[in-house]
């Protein structure tokens, strides 16, 4: 009996101490979706234009959708995801830099046609979403600011667009391998890692009415839900369909990129992350700073189907993709973007309780709009309130369905739902209950047993707008005046080429520029630089190019013929 009690006190002292151990050792907890891939993954962005979460995927099912429905199936569904912006330049600023739009001179819609390298004056001249007397300038971000597909490439990536440059700037020289209509992940090295966007303009707004006479991709008389601030119609009805058309047209190149995948062997090396670039295309849901203006689905399907069937419910803006995207590759994202990674090697740890966005000018007309939104609530903060709710955009117009309430509101037919929308002025704040009144219908915000979470919200919506300088509450012209300054554009200062015991250094003075380089390429192909990151190695009579570039600014260029 003595011998047992001694030895039950011996595992007595042995389980304390191993408790004591337990309680000292650091506490680790496991990142939601963490993975640990034994390879460098392709990363392929499958971009569909103004969308909100209307497949079946995310409750929807007026349509089927069979190839985004597969890669739900194989893939997370991520429920939470929002544009800083409900409209497609700011939006796509956001998304190549990792920045909030109003941190970078990129919140107006829009700026200039950045969509070329070089843009003649009579198309400026003719560009006709430029306001009346309105001259283009390109955003100028704070110095550091790069496009992250920079970074992808110096780390050995194959970096390819197809084919929107829509950022509010010209893209950097060094941004992309291949930008344009042909560029393809197909036209890389053998075994080099790529990363790659594929834009689906199908489901833009412009397609309403661009696809108006073609066959439809539904029934003609496919029963579909109107929301309440639109008309049930039949004209109403008729651009609803259309827009489920062209989302069933959009599924299937959707399934196109798939099948090329697969057949290629590359589909369980890539990470697949579909996702839309802002809200749906229909009135009240484009730039508006309601859900239907900034929320989208987004689909991320990892290779060999790693957690297949799950989905995510936390915050994620489109500040969080560059760094994300990053961090999927294995290389830190810079600590002083807007944005953090939500996956991969370097994911954040702490978990945002809210996001932000903004609207400013959209084509000819002004407004300054803020908004904060937690899971439940959301706040918008007007700045303007004495203008109407309802501002004209003349490229929206084109719509039936927009035309359509005009003629409702001119007939005096308009529901009250609808009718908020076109309200002569605006209250300085709108506070909505998203989780019960997912429309946005109801304002809360003179409600007293609201009144708590209006103060915490609007402290929050202050908070944000001043942690940096909010670029939309600076007058456009002095904010043009303040991008080019004396109204000329900033050029970066010519790199210079030296060349010490048999290795080429280059260098540019502009701070924070990146130099891209050609060894024997004189073709006027505005792609194929390469990114400068240590000296190089070249023969005698070799000619090289070399062109120093930065958000915001000309780029310059030198050739210097190799005689050492």
């Amino acid at each position: 009996m003595k011998n047992l009690s001694l030895l039950c006190l011996c595992i007595l002292t042995l389980l304390s101490c191993k408790q004591e151990q337990k309680a000292t050792e650091p506490v680790v907890e496991k990142l939601p979706f963490q993975y640990d891939l034994d390879f460098q993954p392709n990363i392929l962005w499958l971009v569909a234009e103004d969308l909100s979460p209307v497949i079946p995927s995310f409750g929807d099912s007026t349509i089927r959708t069979p190839n985004l429905s597969r890669l739900a199936a194989e893939g997370v569904c991520y429920d939470n995801v929002y544009s800083p912006s409900p409209v497609c330049s700011p939006s796509r600023a956001a998304l190549a830099t990792g920045m909030y739009p109003t941190h970078i001179g990129a919140n107006h819609m829009r700026t200039g046609p950045w969509f070329a390298t070089d843009i003649p004056q009579r198309f400026l001249d003719g560009y006709k979403s430029k306001p009346k007397g309105f001259e283009h300038y390109e955003a100028l971000p704070p110095t550091g600011v790069r496009m992250f597909s920079e970074y992808l490439r110096e780390k050995g990536y194959y970096c390819t667009n197809n084919a929107k440059n829509d950022y509010q700037f010209r893209a950097s020289v060094t941004a992309w391998d291949e930008n344009g209509n042909e560029g393809h992940w197909k036209n890389r090295k053998e075994g080099q890692p790529f990363f790659a966007i594929f834009n689906y303009n199908v489901t833009h707004e412009s397609q309403i009415w661009a696809r108006a006479k073609d066959s439809l991709w539904v029934d003609k008389d496919l029963k579909v839900p109107v929301p309440p601030y639109l008309p049930d119609t039949e004209v109403g009805r008729q651009d609803i369909r259309q827009m489920y058309s062209n989302i069933k047209q959009m599924d299937h190149q959707v399934g196109q990129m798939l099948k090329e995948l697969e057949e290629s062997g590359e589909l369980e090396k890539t990470i697949i992350v579909w996702y839309t670039d802002h809200g749906g295309p229909l009135p009240r849901q484009k730039r508006l700073l309601y859900d239907s203006g900034l929320k989208v689905p987004m689909i991320i399907r990892f290779p060999n189907k790693l957690f297949a069937g799950q989905r995510d419910d936390r915050f994620i803006s489109f500040i969080d993709f560059g760094p994300t995207a990053l961090s999927m590759a294995g290389i830190q994202p810079p600590n002083d973007l807007d944005g953090k990674a939500f996956l991969g090697k370097y994911q954040r740890t702490k978990e945002p309780t809210e996001i932000y966005a903004a609207a400013d000018r959209f084509d000819e007309t002004y407004d300054t709009n803020r908004a904060v939104r937690d899971k439940k609530y959301k706040y918008i903060k007007y700045y303007e309130p004495e203008k109407s709710m309802f501002l004209r955009v003349a490229y929206r117009e084109q719509q039936p369905i927009m035309r359509e309430l005009y003629r409702l509101r001119d007939e005096g037919k308009l529901t009250p739902e609808q009718a908020l929308w076109f309200r002569d002025s605006k209250p300085a704040e709108e506070l909505f209950d998203v989780e019960n009144d997912p429309n946005e219908l109801n304002n809360l915000a003179d409600d007293p047993m609201h009144k708590a979470k209006l103060e915490e919200l609007r402290g929050k919506c202050q908070s944000w707008v001043t942690s940096f300088e909010d670029t939309g509450l600076i007058p456009e012209t002095d904010l043009k005046e303040k991008m080019r300054p004396d109204g000329k554009e900033l050029k970066v200062a010519t790199p210079t080429i030296t060349i010490e015991n048999g290795q080429v250094h280059l260098r540019c003075e502009t701070a924070a520029a990146t130099i891209g380089y050609k060894i024997n390429d004189d073709s006027p192909n505005a792609d194929g630089w390469q990114v400068y990151t240590e000296s190089l190695t070249l023969e005698k009579g070799d000619t090289l190019r070399v062109v120093g570039d930065r958000i915001g600014y000309r780029y310059s260029e030198i050739v210097q013929k190799i005689m050492d």
